[in-house]
């Protein structure tokens, strides 16, 4: 499988999350500042529940931006074993340790994207092809890795 056309995949759906993140904030801003009234108290707390959510949509925005850096890091070269970059083929399904992005799709394959602190990654993480593991009590056999 070409990982780089993987990486790119995930590249893009990073992007169009902080995108969506930056367009959020700006929005919500834009809300915040039309509130500004001298109605009094009642719309402080208006102003201050956009305001958690101005703080709640940077959190998540900063979050997007450090899977960026890990996405930039992310070598497409093949593997011997399990390691960040790696994609692998278990008995239960394909695995792309890098940026957590969720579920991908990818040459009629569907590849579930983890982070390498993730419980699964950690279970494989250093195995090669035919090495088996557990985790929460259902065992996979490593099939492939690329």
């Amino acid at each position: 499988m070409d990982k780089s056309k993987i990486v790119e995949i995930i590249k893009n759906k990073i992007s169009e999350k902080i995108r969506n993140f930056e367009n959020l904030i700006t929005e919500t801003r834009a809300s915040n500042n039309d509130t500004k009234s001298s109605m009094g108290d009642k719309y402080e707390t208006g102003r201050e529940m956009l305001q958690q959510e101005i703080n709640n949509l940077q959190r998540q925005l900063n979050e997007a931006l450090y899977q960026q850096g890990l996405i930039q890091k992310v070598s497409a070269d093949p593997s011997e074993k399990v390691q960040n970059g790696a994609l692998v083929k278990t008995d239960k399904g394909l695995f792309y340790i890098s940026a957590s992005v969720g579920e991908i799709v990818f040459e009629n394959n569907k590849i579930m994207t983890i982070s390498d602190e993730a419980p699964l990654a950690k279970a494989m993480m250093g195995l090669r092809a035919g090495q088996t593991f557990s985790i929460n009590n259902t065992h996979q056999t490593i099939e492939n890795i690329w």
